[in-house]
Parts: structure tokens; C-alpha cells; sequence
């Protein structure tokens, strides 16, 4: 599993980094294998290997390698919003600085971002099963 140089270029235009100066190829690949999905033919990145204790992850052969850049995106915004967090606001020599948009903008470039991220669901299993035979709903009442 790898990310192609189309999916890390595609990125790379997505989070507004035209050089490698802050994120490099290697980085941005990382964020981008961070979120494998389904691929077109509906299958998973991986397969459940039960014969091992705990079970393991094997690499799915037959799987197409697609990621989730919207959510990788996401991520590497909140990480830029979280470098320029400490700017703040100030008048000097008559001139007025207002370097929190900055945190504001990335921010809001990371909230785009989630919001169209691929939907995941998430099965829940309830533990312990709960067994109470002690009463009956809707059972008549006794007088």
C-alpha cells in the first residue's frame, strides 16, 4: 500500500504547499495511507488473520489502493492551525496586524475538510450481554 505521486501532488494542492519546504513527499504519503477506504470493487484494505492471538492485520492483495485525501487534508490543517495558534493581534507605527485570522482561516480549512471526508460506520457490541428474566413487558398484572 502507497500513495501514488497524482494522490500526493492532489494533497499537496489541497493543503496550499507548493514545495516540499514544510511537508516533503514521504510526510504527505503518510497522512495520506493514514485513511485506506473501500475500494471500487468493495474491498478492504485488509483482512483479519484469527488464526494468530490477538488477531492480525494481512495486506489485501486484491485491493486497489485508495485513500481518503479530504481527511488527510483535515489533518494537516489542524496541524498547520496548530503552528500560527501563539499569533495574536497588534498595532504598531500606525499599521494594524490581525495575525489570528490566519489560525481562524486554517481552522476553517479543516472543518471544509472534515465535512467531506468519506462516511465510516462502526459496529457496537454490547458487553456483557445482559440476561434479565425477572419480568415480562407488557405481561398482565396480577390482583
Amino acid at each position: 500500500m502507497s500513495a501514488t505521486a497524482a494522490q500526493i501532488a492532489q494533497l499537496r494542492r489541497m493543503v496550499a504547499e507548493a514545495d516540499d519546504t514544510t511537508y516533503d513527499d514521504d510526510a504527505l504519503a503518510g497522512y495520506i495511507e493514514a485513511y485506506p477506504r473501500l475500494d471500487e470493487r468493495g474491498e478492504e484494505p485488509y483482512t483479519w488473520d484469527t488464526s494468530t492471538e490477538p488477531p492480525s492485520e494481512d495486506e489485501n492483495e486484491s485491493w486497489i489502493p485508495t485513500y481518503d485525501l479530504n481527511a488527510a487534508a483535515a489533518d494537516i490543517w489542524e496541524e498547520k492551525a496548530a503552528a500560527v495558534a501563539s499569533e495574536y493581534n497588534f498595532s504598531a507605527d500606525g499599521g494594524k496586524y490581525d495575525l489570528s485570522k490566519k489560525h481562524e482561516q486554517y481552522l476553517k480549512m479543516a472543518r471544509r475538510y472534515s465535512s467531506k471526508r468519506c462516511p465510516t460506520t462502526v459496529a457496537l457490541h454490547k458487553w456483557p450481554d445482559e440476561v434479565d428474566d425477572s419480568w415480562i413487558v407488557n405481561a398482565a398484572e396480577s390482583d
